[in-house]
């Protein structure tokens, strides 16, 4: 059995997907981009603004689950260039304590609306 998530806490799906699935026993979030909810457009600033805006959306959609960064098993993240990876990991290590989750970061020829970062997580509900 499956489940479509949504929230409007996050920025809707720009195309035919869910900003998450519920699918035996696990969550599976779409990538999020850093784009404010609100206004459906990517926030300005630095790397290190738009990777918390990033995980506040991802925050958002697994809270609509019922579920939090605790919860997560697996993260990739998506740079547009390697050389920002420092600054996101930082911004990373804010959201998770404990064990962390496994994890991926590649460098990505493009990402949609040329953002520079999209992060996927899983997560496990219980």
């Amino acid at each position: 059995m499956r489940k479509s998530i949504t929230t409007n806490r996050a920025p809707a799906a720009i195309g035919p997907y869910s900003q998450a699935v519920e699918a035996g026993g696990f969550l599976f979030t779409s990538g999020q981009l850093p784009m404010d909810p609100a206004s459906g457009r990517l926030v300005e600033g630095d790397i290190s603004m738009q990777a918390r805006q990033v995980f506040e959306n991802l925050g958002a959609v697994l809270s609509a689950a019922g579920l939090s960064f605790a919860d997560v098993v697996k993260a990739t993240v998506f740079l547009a260039d390697m050389n920002d990876f420092a600054a996101v990991n930082a911004v990373y290590a804010e959201f998770f304590s404990g064990e962390f989750p496994a994890r991926s970061a590649v460098q990505v020829a493009r990402l949609p609306k040329d953002a520079r970062l999209e992060i996927e997580m899983i997560a496990c509900k219980g």
